[in-house]
């Protein structure tokens, strides 16, 4: 086997680094286990004392939830590996594109490509200058800052810069606006317009994290850019884990709501969401959309997130030469 040449293009000294949530390497249940175990050690994604949560989580949690997991996980993955993984990597790619001069990389944190190991990397290329984009519009203790607390112990060496969120720039949520018009204009418009978030536990909200403000402030911006009043868009949270109280109402509680009040076509947006992957595509476009339908709904019509498409590369591009917003 020939070996590949070494790669001797003189570094750029600039960098954008994506960084997204992360993905299992494949839709397996090993390889789901691996990554929940990271996932959920993070003390920002659960906050309970150690000597309590892990044996919880090993021995209870990750052997019933990740056969589970992994066949969601397999409804939905795609030739190239898991969406979150095509999309976020096919995004860099076109970022790069736009941002001649610049090395653009992706990274995840939690699973693969390490947020640190990428930062090495780039370190050990000569890269001077990192600016970091969280894939998260809307700021919380429980992505971004997860992301902050990576760089502080691995980002010696480089002179790095963090965008800690984009909940309101003006182009994300035009481009947000776009693809919703879109939808409309192929398929005409469902009764009711929906925009579902993550959810994250009240009691961080109660305790100063900006996520639940951060979501009215989009909400708020993508419904002016459509021209909508805003009590005409329905905002709602997702994903719930655990028995604590989470952010409220509830996505897959309204759209019962809405269809046993005789709602039969609802529009459904994940702004918070950069990319498809499982939350969207399987807990939204088919469990959610399967519950609206059980409970006499007609159709939830689920409108892609903005992937890799021209605009959302434009949008990331603009933010990262943008002079204000970086720290």
């Amino acid at each position: 086997m020939q070996t590949p040449a070494p790669d001797t293009a003189a570094p750029s000294a600039r960098a954008l680094l994506l960084v997204n949530l992360g993905t299992p390497a494949a839709p397996t249940p090993r390889a789901v286990r691996r990554y929940l175990a990271q996932f959920l050690h993070d003390y920002r994604v659960v906050q309970l004392t150690r000597w309590l949560w892990c044996p919880l989580l090993h021995f209870v949690i990750l052997p019933l939830r990740s056969p589970k997991v992994a066949h969601k996980y397999a409804e939905i993955w795609m030739e190239g590996g898991s969406p979150l993984a095509v999309h976020t990597a096919a995004l860099a790619r076109a970022v790069a594109a736009r941002l001649p001069g610049w090395e653009v990389q992706h990274a995840m944190r939690y699973g693969e490509p390490a947020l640190a190991t990428v930062l090495a990397t780039l370190r050990a290329r000569g890269v001077q200058e990192v600016r970091v984009l969280p894939l998260y519009p809307q700021y919380s203790t429980t992505t971004t800052a997860s992301v902050e607390d990576v760089l502080a112990r691995a980002g010696a060496g480089l002179q790095l810069a963090l965008r800690r969120d984009y909940h309101s720039d003006p182009g994300w949520v035009a481009a947000i606006a776009d693809s919703i018009r879109a939808h409309w204009q192929q398929h005409g418009r469902g009764e009711r317009l929906l925009l579902s978030f993550h959810g994250i536990p009240q009691r961080l909200v109660n305790q100063g994290d900006p996520y639940a403000a951060q979501c009215e402030a989009s909400t708020a911006a993508i419904a002016q850019a459509l021209g909508l009043p805003r009590d005409e868009v329905l905002l709602t949270f997702q994903s719930r884990f655990g028995r604590e109280a989470w952010l409220q109402p509830y996505t897959q509680a309204t759209l019962e709501a809405l269809a046993r009040s005789g709602v039969r076509t609802v529009d459904i947006a994940c702004p918070g969401f950069a990319v498809d992957c499982l939350e969207t595509l399987e807990e939204i476009a088919m469990q959610n959309a399967e519950a609206f339908r059980a409970a006499g709904g007609q159709a939830l019509r689920y409108i892609p997130c903005l992937n890799a498409s021209p605009a959302h590369a434009d949008v990331i591009a603009a933010l990262a030469q943008a002079e204000e917003g970086w720290q």
